[in-house]
């Protein structure tokens, strides 16, 4: 549903966020090459859209987030404010917070997979997601407060701590792969070529997993971020009383000992 000043969809516009699922790994790709990917208001609706119906699907296991095109993310796509009034562009901030929060409540895990420019708002939905791997030639920059707005200011600090952050969105200067890492924005880089083929890669190894362990899991490290120690160790023995009462604890370790038996026999082989 369009609001006042905004202009109906068409039957004939492109999905500007794409997803398909294939044994269990869902690729969700980012599809406004020509506009660098930069999140408008329809992106927001089709992201959030996108990854409610994820979460209730339980035959994905795990998503890969990435886009196409030469950049990631070129950020908010500023041109769809022209003519708009303050309402307006309150409307939009809420709808890219609903975005993003659709993607960090995911139950499945997310890694975004992030090339070329990375600004602004892609800066978000990549720290919405559970973590990222970064191609080399990625650059990230959090310019909002030299476009005259705010944004950024909560992720972001989680992530690096608060002075890095300031110093990142006061000056709004590139940050590149190698410093991302560094500070923990991502958690991997790779060779640009290799980017897709290590989000396979991750994705497999994350589906090998029961899906209720996993799925507890990001619940009780997202949940225990949020408390003390104490409280997080109720709130890992919570997940633990769920995974005893599923069952699916014993394919686990069936699954271990099974993999154990095949390094045995392969270290005897090599002997």
């Amino acid at each position: 549903m369009t609001g006042p000043g905004e202009p109906a969809a068409t039957a004939a516009e492109a999905p500007r966020v794409r997803r398909t699922v294939t044994d269990g790994i869902a690729h969700v790709e980012l599809a406004r090459p020509r506009a660098r990917n930069a999140v408008d208001l329809p992106m927001c609706r089709e992201l959030r859209s996108v990854f409610e119906e994820i979460d209730a699907d339980d035959d994905v296991r795990v998503v890969l987030l990435s886009a196409r095109g030469p950049a990631f993310c070129a950020g908010a796509d500023l041109k769809e404010r022209a003519g708009k009034d303050a309402a307006w562009v309150r409307r939009r901030r809420l709808a890219s917070f609903a975005a993003y929060e659709a993607v960090e409540r995911c139950r499945r895990p997310v890694v975004a997979l992030v090339h070329g420019a990375v600004v602004g708002s892609g800066g978000e939905i990549t720290l919405a997601a559970d973590f990222a791997v970064a191609a080399e030639s990625t650059v990230f920059r959090f310019p909002e407060p030299h476009w005259g707005t705010v944004g950024a200011t909560q992720r972001l600090q989680r992530a690096i701590g608060k002075r890095r952050a300031k110093e990142l969105l006061f000056t709004g200067r590139p940050m590149p792969a190698a410093e991302a890492l560094g500070l923990g924005v991502v958690s991997r880089v790779v060779p640009d070529e290799r980017l897709a083929d290590a989000g396979a890669e991750i994705a497999e190894r994350i589906a090998e997993a029961p899906p209720l362990a996993i799925s507890l899991t990001k619940r009780a490290v997202d949940l225990g971020g949020e408390t003390d120690l104490d409280r997080g160790i109720r709130i890992e023995m919570s997940a633990i009383e769920q995974c005893l009462a599923d069952g699916g604890w014993r394919d686990g370790v069936d699954r271990f000992a099974r993999r154990g038996s095949e390094d045995s026999r392969s270290t005897d082989v090599e002997k």
